[in-house]
């Protein structure tokens, strides 16, 4: 049973698992991302990998094409980055935080220095050159 364990979790890790992340409240944001009120003024990253946090709704359009690609995404960097997903329906605290008025947005969260917005659908060519460049620095 053991070795059955262990075939299976070598396949896993192969072959990637890896998942988009939902936030589910406003209180999960602030332990795994950055508690923005205890340092408003200085974005300080919580997390142990650069990640991309996705504002987006179900209603928009370009937020669900958006959807695959970043699932896509978070197994062809699996490992490396973390992908995680706001419904600004549902969070409306947080979007407002971060005064979001267009979907999708996008933070890129690197591990020290200023998070960035991109606002808009972005293609995954695009996405991929945006994480090279400012969550891993390549």
């Amino acid at each position: 049973m053991k070795s059955l364990f262990t075939l299976l979790f070598s396949f896993c890790t192969i072959i990637g698992f890896a998942q988009v992340t939902t936030i589910n409240s406003e209180e999960e944001f602030k332990t795994k991302i950055w508690n923005y009120e205890k340092s408003p003024q200085t974005f300080d990253y919580l997390g142990q990998k650069p990640c991309i946090i996705d504002f987006y709704a179900d209603w928009c359009g370009p937020c669900r094409m958006l959807s695959p690609i970043l699932d896509e995404l978070s197994k062809e960097y699996n490992g490396e980055i973390l992908i995680y997903k706001i419904n600004t329906d549902k969070q409306r605290s947080l979007a407002s935080a971060f005064g979001i008025s267009s979907l999708p947005s996008l933070l890129f969260c690197p591990m020290k220095g200023q998070a960035q917005m991109a606002v808009g659908f972005r293609s995954k060519e695009q996405l991929k050159e945006m994480i090279n460049v400012l969550l891993l620095k390549k």
